[in-house]
């Protein structure tokens, strides 16, 4: 098991307070923002002066019901070999559905969203494990997640589910604190109970991260302080195995270096009070519960059971996607308020990252943006990625009737059109009528 110590999240937002940090001893970087022969100099800064980097996949979606794609997986391999890094991690989630195992249009979440804690999930999701596995370079460590939602008809405790994932596969874990409170505030699980389930000798770091409480809904949001809860499970954690990593996340609205080195210190303290009331060594160097060379084949993977499983696992989570981003109706024994909470905080969360992306939108919608997009969200799933859904939300309000003839239209149809072809448009106003005419009667 490498030790790792204590680290924090690299973002372009806070890279050049991370090179002047004390006691950072390693980063962990979000694999899909990266370009392997491109790294931010910031990141080769860091890598020369000695600091571990660890790239975090977000869209592998490996509880999902499909095969892990290969060129996803080809990208996370490449990018832990361009880093040097000693592992690569990712989510015990699913991020889309639909396709050809439900013979339906493909639904994107936008979202790392939970697997329901049932034999067949929990099949589907060790053979996709197993196969990320044989095709990544390094060890593959993967992370529970955040929910706001449960699963009607679970079978398993999270510790359970985890403990079986790890005996199954040798995969080791990633174990988010954070997420376990939000689980106990939203779903009433209790952070020590899945604590003393897990095999804590697979651990191979450990997330910490704020959130903050909305009409009792606790949301992860990774930008907010530390709150003590949250520091009082590393401390328990801590107090049962010495954890080789601990790194904090943040992901928006980053303070000033100060505050983030005060919570780094809060950290440490937290895991330092855990292991003076630690009966147990720390787990030694390359000594490890998820070696993955030597745990059985997870059955199910490839066989015609197999492909049964994955079919129900199919239908049953694109049943529950389609509710939450197609606005269809939602599936028997789920929670409709806690699903209307979550379908509004998905359609948010695209606004704030198409808005990102494509920041010449809000600029030009102004304060008309925020309402506009979520009417759009509400109905309209993404169907290619964030840029493709700016693009999507931009014909929609042009064709929607819904902006008044003047300025903002004018801008958003001269954006839309810059973008929305395979080739740079010619400027002449008469080509551009007549290219929009083709463009808008093809949809």
């Amino acid at each position: 098991m490498v030790r790792l110590g204590t680290g924090i999240g690299w973002r372009p937002e806070i890279a050049d307070a991370v090179e002047r940090m004390p006691g950072v001893d390693w980063v962990e970087v979000v694999a899909e923002n990266l370009c392997p022969g491109h790294l931010p100099e910031s990141l080769v800064r860091l890598r020369e002066r000695g600091v571990t980097v660890v790239p975090h996949g977000v869209s592998l979606g490996l509880g999902g019901a499909e095969r892990p794609d290969e060129g996803r997986l080809a990208a996370l391999a490449e990018r832990a070999e361009a880093l040097g890094a000693p592992l690569v991690t990712e989510h015990i989630a699913f991020v889309r559905a639909g396709g050809l195992l439900t013979a339906s249009a493909p639904l994107e979440a936008g979202h790392l969203l939970p697997v329901p804690r049932t034999r067949d999930a929990l099949d589907v999701l060790c053979a996709n494990v197993r196969i990320a596995q044989r095709a990544l370079p390094v060890p593959l460590a993967v992370e529970n997640i955040a929910a706001l939602i449960s699963w009607p008809g679970e079978e398993m405790t999270e510790g359970q589910f985890l403990y079986e994932l790890v005996e199954r596969t040798g995969v080791r874990l990633l174990i988010d604190v954070a997420n376990l409170h939000t689980n106990h505030v939203n779903r009433g699980e209790d952070p020590a109970e899945a604590l003393a389930e897990l095999p804590v000798e697979a651990i191979a770091y450990v997330h910490v991260a704020g959130g903050v409480e909305k009409d009792g809904v606790w949301h992860d949001s990774h930008a907010h302080p530390v709150p003590r809860p949250v520091l009082d499970i590393l401390t328990d954690l801590a107090s049962r195995v010495a954890p080789p990593g601990v790194l904090l996340e943040r992901d928006e609205d980053f303070p000033g270096a100060g505050e983030l080195e005060r919570e780094l210190t809060a950290i440490g303290e937290a895991v330092r009070a855990g292991s003076r009331t630690r009966g147990a060594q720390p787990v030694a160097e390359g000594v490890s519960g998820a070696v993955v060379e030597s745990a059985p084949e997870a059955p199910g993977a490839d066989d015609e059971a197999g492909e049964r499983v994955r079919e129900r696992v199919a239908l049953a989570q694109t049943a529950l996607l389609s509710a939450l981003v197609a606005g269809t109706p939602v599936p028997e024994g789920f929670d409709r308020t806690r699903l209307g909470i979550q379908a509004r905080a998905l359609a948010a969360k695209r606004a704030r990252v198409v808005a990102k992306v494509a920041p010449e939108l809000p600029a030009v919608l102004g304060t008309a943006y925020r309402p506009t997009f979520l009417s759009y969200a509400q109905s309209r799933p993404m169907r290619g990625g964030y840029r493709q859904d700016a693009l999507d939300f931009a014909e929609w309000a042009l064709l929607s009737g819904g902006l008044a003839e003047g300025r903002a239209k004018r801008e958003l149809r001269e954006w839309w059109l810059d973008r929305s072809g395979p080739a740079p448009r010619r400027r002449s106003r008469v080509t551009r009528v007549a290219r929009m005419g083709r463009v808008l009667m093809r949809r």
